[in-house]
């Protein structure tokens, strides 16, 4: 059997190879306008990232463990938060977070069946769905075209005699009005969810997204601001909702001992809960209907390099922004987005919204500039409540979803990911510039 030094020693060749394996395999492609694909979002993945993820298989972490505590410590730290817990999708954090809200645990605080949850209309539907798969009511609140968010005004009509929570995504990396919204929550007695799958590294007067909420949410996935391929995060400052998504995470488990121990608290043969006898083993007693949510440390270990690009990422995210934003400036026919006041935006996309004056429409728009390898997507979902998915579902609308309507049938966006270099963006806008400028002058094809 190999010593320790002699595995040591065998790893580094074999990561050694890995990074001679990543230069061959990744090398650096020139641009080619109209050939080279444009995508609207991508994971943006280095040496560091493709040594991390071999390095954890060699070491055969295929369960959580060390790399995702360090992990959930480091973020929870980063968003200002006193507790991370990692997830195996930003779709599943959601569930987690809402679903913890209904816990036995929070006694008359707890969320019941049919009690009201303010959402947004116009957004992606994992935001609203763990409301339904509650057996909540979710109250959609329209938008404001330019931010793409709702106001604090907007979620204080919306508020009726059972709403009882506010779960809100930042659009796109633009944050909501989150101090604003966070003191409604705490003046009327309701829990707030902040959803900042597409905001990590965003802030608010100062703040990071995702620290103002009792439960925040992160998606890893791909397109997100850093990825693990799949994987999530559920984040809070309060002790007993942080215990709250543990269990619910971990198959609804009463133990909070990390996998491979036993006995952290002491007592694992000495309680007594339920109707179960008195020294039944605490690893197996649940004190909720739970899930298995958990990620691993092959996915912790790549969030791990990926963090430490958090910031290189969100300024090339705001240049490629800036540079699109002053390249369109003025252009007829197009509504151009604007970043809440008192924000710093890390954007996910570029979002523009067709004119109603304007003399073509989104769809030409979208045809244009995807026959020239430009990726678009639409505003996720538009108006939820005009799904199929959703027209039979308990819900109430505040007010009119005047905006977002115009979102569903006008609003696309393109890609700001680290990954588009300056030429790549100028090509979006050259491309956009010269589709306008043809249309109005009656020269489309």
């Amino acid at each position: 059997m190999a010593t320790t030094d002699e595995v040591t020693e065998e790893a580094r060749a074999v990561l050694d190879g890995v990074r001679a394996y990543h230069r061959s395999a990744a090398p650096e492609r020139d641009f080619v306008p109209g050939v080279t694909e444009i995508w609207p979002s991508g994971a943006v993945l280095d040496e560091e990232d493709r040594v991390a993820l071999v390095a954890a298989a060699l070491d055969m972490r295929i369960a959580a463990g060390g790399s995702s505590r360090r992990f959930e410590s480091l973020f929870a730290r980063r968003l200002g938060r006193r507790k991370a817990h990692l997830t195996n999708s930003g779709s599943s954090a959601n569930l987690l977070a809402l679903t913890a809200l209904t816990s036995g645990l929070l006694e008359d605080e707890r969320l019941r069946p049919g009690d009201e949850v303010v959402t947004v209309a116009a957004g992606f539907p994992t935001t609203v769905n763990p409301i339904l798969q509650n057996g909540l009511v979710p109250v959609f609140v329209d938008i404001e075209l330019r931010t793409y968010n709702t106001t604090a005004e907007r979620v204080e009509r919306a508020i009726g005699p059972r709403t009882r929570a506010i779960m809100i995504a930042h659009a796109l990396g633009n944050p909501f009005q989150a101090r604003e919204i966070e003191e409604i929550a705490r003046d009327r007695g309701l829990f707030l969810v902040e959803d900042d799958c597409d905001a990590v590294g965003s802030f608010y007067e100062g703040r990071a997204t995702g620290s103002f909420g009792d439960l925040s949410t992160v998606s890893f996935y791909p397109a997100h601001h850093i990825t693990m391929g799949e994987g999530g995060c559920v984040l809070t400052s309060n002790p007993a909702l942080a215990r709250i998504v543990e269990s619910l995470r971990d198959w609804g488990r009463d133990c909070w001992c990390e996998p491979g121990e036993s006995d952290t608290c002491r007592k694992r043969f000495s309680y007594q809960l339920g109707t179960l006898p008195y020294g039944y083993d605490h690893k197996y007693t649940f004190s909720h209907v739970g899930y298995n949510l958990k990620g691993t440390d092959l996915q912790a270990s790549l969030g791990l390099t990926q963090l430490d690009k958090l910031d290189a990422f969100g300024e090339a995210r705001r240049r490629n922004w800036r540079r699109m934003r002053e390249g369109l400036d003025g252009l007829p026919g197009l509504i151009l987005p604007e970043a809440t006041p008192g924000s710093d935006p890390s954007w996910f996309g570029f979002v523009i919204t067709v004119a109603p004056e304007a003399p073509f429409d989104r769809a030409e728009l979208i045809h244009f500039l995807e026959a020239r390898r430009i990726g678009t997507r639409l505003l996720f979902a538009g108006n939820l409540t005009r799904h199929p998915a959703y027209l039979e579902r308990p819900h109430r609308v505040a007010e009119d979803l005047v905006n977002s309507d115009i979102a569903t049938e006008r609003t696309f966006w393109t890609g700001v990911y680290p990954g588009l270099t300056d030429e790549m963006i100028d090509y979006v806008v050259s491309s956009i510039t010269e589709f306008v400028k043809s249309a109005a002058g009656g020269t489309r094809a």
